[in-house]
């Protein structure tokens, strides 16, 4: 059984995914990263590959992706990393980014190096729907990696639906149609959230975009299987001297958050 699978079926609820740029803060984080998330209470992981023409990034996310750069990431790099530490990871691990690299390093070598690395799943928002049903979803199917899709509060019913039919793993419900970063307000698209409840999907939803606290990821929860974080915890290692440490008091404050006095 795929590992996204499991955990979704073994947890219903409270689920908290974070999203880390891999080469970032420095190229050889992600191991580190990754075991610190496991060890202090994160349930999946998306690893996000830095490309330099970002679409739905924000200005957090586009900066961590160009320090990656610089700092030498390669798709290559980030498998060799993930093979050295893929016997210590249980969680479910996504990768997440653009088609262009994917592409170039050749799409069916990247499924392989991803299924040998211990990857669960792959999220490629500029991926048309259309083009991955016609010419991917097999490949994907093949090395048992779920394809994940990103839907917004504009996204038709029919739309969600044919999504919801053609993949597997989960629907990335993004909580507003913006880049990552920005301030919302997860309260305000509770009829967005609760239109998604209503129709029954086959997958589990998680709410992506803005969540950032206790707060907002205990208000997402409410109208989801779990909530995706990914600016708020990037923030929080940029400047980091001990990644662990700085990573479990992250997650104990969004897990664990201060008695209201």
């Amino acid at each position: 059984m795929n590992r996204i699978e499991k955990l979704f079926s073994e947890k219903k609820n409270n689920i908290l995914s974070i999203y880390f740029t891999a080469g970032y803060p420095k190229l050889d984080a992600t191991n580190i990263i990754l075991d610190s998330l496991q060890k202090y209470g994160a349930d999946m992981v998306e690893i996000g590959m830095p490309y330099s023409d970002p679409l739905a990034d924000g200005p957090v996310i586009q900066h961590s992706s160009m320090v990656a750069l610089q700092n030498g990431f390669t798709i290559k790099s980030l498998f060799k990393q993930l093979n050295a530490c893929r016997d210590n990871l249980n969680l479910p691990l996504i990768l997440m980014g653009y088609l262009n690299p994917v592409l170039q390093y050749g799409i069916e070598k990247f499924c392989i190096a991803a299924q040998n690395s211990g990857i669960d799943g792959i999220i490629l928002p500029d991926l048309p729907m259309s083009v991955y049903e016609k010419e991917y979803s097999s490949l994907f199917e093949k090395y048992n990696l779920h394809f994940i899709f990103l839907v917004t509060p504009e996204t038709s019913e029919e739309r969600i639906r044919k999504m919801d039919a053609i993949s597997n793993g989960f629907i990335y419900a993004v909580s507003s149609s913006s880049i990552t970063g920005v301030e919302k307000d997860i309260a305000a698209q509770e009829n967005y959230f609760k239109r998604l409840e209503g129709m029954k999907l086959k997958n589990p939803v998680l709410i992506g975009f803005g969540i950032k606290d206790n707060y907002s990821f205990s208000s997402a929860c409410m109208h989801a299987m779990g909530a995706i974080i990914g600016t708020a915890y990037v923030k929080s290692i940029e400047d980091s001297v001990n990644i662990e440490e700085d990573t479990k008091k992250f997650l104990n404050s969004i897990l664990k958050p201060a008695a209201i006095l």
